[in-house]
């Protein structure tokens, strides 16, 4: 029984054809998927919604007493968090850029942090008890040495740690490339709000408004900094936590102007306006800059897939006749 389900999960045939079915169903998720997406703009926005009431409930607990903000921190002890904090996972994992990375990615609660550091913990272990199953017990590399086994293992070990934060970086990379494209136009609505007398709060809340069609993480992090202004004592704080959390240097030229308007009171229209027309140049540099990069990208799969068609349809009848002649 067992040597039946070792061919069986080692017959090549068997793996090409399971690698074609996920293939296909990737395909078909990736086609059919976009019909089936509900509104999320609408459930973002009232995640938004929620996290500003938390931020309400947390500061109006925090001048009330000491010990109401510290039983709100208390709060949602889940299994995950235990875990964590019976293993001291933050002591082991947690560095300066771990918490602000996670907030560029867009999780800013206490419990992504535990998930990330439980999954950071567990994945290796998972990824190492598969590994050793599929190495050693189906034995999938049977003319292999044990140092390359060994090494095969202890690369998927690694794998397991470092994918979640391969995933972070994803998401921060797709949040960024979001919040890049829709910023000028951010900045122009700004603007306009800034030059018709509308205050900061109210025109950051219409921007999130007018701009979450467009870029829901923009509108995002926009409302979470009207929130900020609301209600923390420095408004400096809540447009440096914005820069933060973006980590984008476009943002944080804006954000160096609104602390400078703040501080010295100063007209921000003229800023905004050179800031808004220096960050559409440069989505404008990176587009030039990904079109004259295709060329040479589309030269490989050029003579790879379109070369040798075009040989054979060409070279073909010709080679034909001389076989007939032949």
């Amino acid at each position: 029984m067992g040597n039946a389900v070792t061919e069986m999960l080692t017959n090549p045939t068997l793996l090409l054809a399971l690698c074609v079915s996920l293939a296909v169903f990737a395909t078909i998720y990736t086609v059919a998927m976009p019909f089936f997406e509900g509104d999320t703009l609408k459930r973002r926005m009232k995640a938004v919604s929620n996290e500003r009431e938390q931020i309400r409930a947390r500061e109006r607990a925090r001048l009330n007493s000491e010990t109401s903000r510290t039983r709100l921190r208390t709060e949602n002890n889940t299994s995950v968090r235990q875990v964590v904090e019976k293993l001291n996972l933050r002591k082991l994992l947690v560095d300066d850029n771990t918490i602000s990375r996670l907030k560029m990615a867009g999780y800013r609660s206490q419990n992504a942090l535990n998930t990330f550091l439980f999954a950071r913990f567990c994945l290796p272990f998972f990824f190492l008890v598969v590994a050793v199953v599929y190495i050693f017990v189906l034995d999938v590399l049977p003319d292999s040495e044990l140092t390359t086994r060994l090494l095969a293992v202890i690369a998927a070990t690694a794998a397991g740690f470092y994918l979640p934060s391969l995933m972070i970086a994803n998401q921060i990379g797709k949040r960024q490339a979001s919040i890049r494209r829709a910023w000028p136009d951010a900045l122009d609505l700004l603007l306009i709000c800034v030059e018709s007398g509308v205050s900061m709060e109210q025109g950051l809340r219409r921007v999130a408004e007018e701009i979450a069609e467009q870029s829901a993480p923009l509108a995002e992090e926009l409302v979470l900094t009207t929130a900020e202004l609301s209600f923390l004592q420095d408004r400096r704080t809540a447009l440096d936590n914005l820069a933060l959390r973006t980590g984008i240097e476009d943002v944080r030229a804006v954000v160096q102007a609104l602390m400078q308007a703040d501080r010295f009171g100063t007209p921000i229209a003229q800023a905004l306006r050179v800031l808004a027309q220096e960050s559409r140049d440069q989505r404008m540099n990176a587009a030039e800059k990904k079109a004259a990069a295709l060329p040479p990208k589309l030269t490989v799969p050029m003579i790879v897939f379109f070369l040798p068609v075009l040989i054979a349809v060409i070279l073909g009848p010709a080679i034909l006749q001389v076989m007939d002649t032949f």
